[in-house]
């Protein structure tokens, strides 16, 4: 399951309640956005409760994107106890967000 993200209360709700997050920051607008979507959607129907999927709109949340840096999308930022523990800038292939993730479970 995506977690849309609608506010920063809310993200902080997320990052907080799980161990390991993957979040894909993107816009509407982002064509390399798009081409991630169904990768990222196929993931997160995949998890098996080992970690949170979670996407942020960056226009619809400037607050979390000038909170993580955000200036090129699609980012993506791998959570791991609360913290930020590395990510990514541009499209990657589901085994490349996989092994990232893989790193943090």
């Amino acid at each position: 399951m995506i977690n849309i993200i609608h506010s920063a209360e809310e993200f902080d709700k997320l990052i907080a309640d799980n161990d390991v997050v993957l979040v894909d920051f993107w816009a509407t607008w982002c064509g390399p956005c798009r081409i991630m979507l169904p990768t990222v959607e196929e993931i997160a129907g995949e998890t098996g409760g080992k970690f949170a999927v979670a996407k942020v709109d960056v226009d619809e949340n400037e607050d979390l994107a000038r909170r993580f840096r955000i200036m090129t999308i699609p980012t993506l930022i791998y959570f791991k106890g609360g913290a930020v523990a590395e990510q990514s800038v541009g499209v990657r292939t589901k085994g490349q967000i996989l092994a990232t993730v893989e790193k943090y479970l």
